[in-house]
């Protein structure tokens, strides 16, 4: 990629609201990703498996400071988010939880609701248990992939 373009990119993103940035060019990929915590642009070069040029070594950063260690991981099956939205744990706003902490569950009973893009998804077990933790607060943003429940 030109490295006049490349600036630009940075500069776009710098400027911008954007996080991240990410492009794709012929066989080449840039990504740009703009962190709150250090205030520099990060960028990422990679090359196809194919090429096997040489790039010059680049300067050392200043290394992350190191994340406390995360809690063990929670015994039973854990129910995963299947999308990102919001997590509700009722049908409305007042209305009792589809599940509290010590519930019996059966595969197909309805745990939550995320809310994406104005559609309300109704998440049901996989398994069978009684449910042992749930991860997320009511109204909480959830990312694809991430825990929700604990069903022992």
């Amino acid at each position: 990629m030109d490295l006049r373009k490349l600036k630009t990119l940075i500069d776009l993103v710098a400027e911008s609201d954007i996080a991240e940035l990410e492009v794709t060019e012929g066989e080449g990929k840039v990504r740009i990703v703009k962190t709150s915590a250090i205030p520099q642009n990060q960028v990422v070069m990679m090359q196809p498996q194919g090429m096997q040029q040489a790039m010059p070594a680049a300067a050392p950063v200043a290394a992350a400071p190191v994340a406390p260690a995360a809690p063990a991981a929670p015994e039973g099956h854990i129910v995963k988010s299947p999308m990102v939205g919001t997590f509700y744990r009722s049908s409305a706003p007042g209305a009792s939880p589809f599940v509290e902490v010590g519930s019996s569950v059966k595969s197909g009973d309805t745990l939550c609701i995320i809310e994406a893009m104005k559609l309300l998804n109704e998440i049901d077990s996989d398994t069978t248990g009684v449910v042992k933790q749930i991860l997320v607060e009511n109204g909480q943003p959830v990312e694809y992939g991430q825990p929700l429940f604990v069903i022992g």
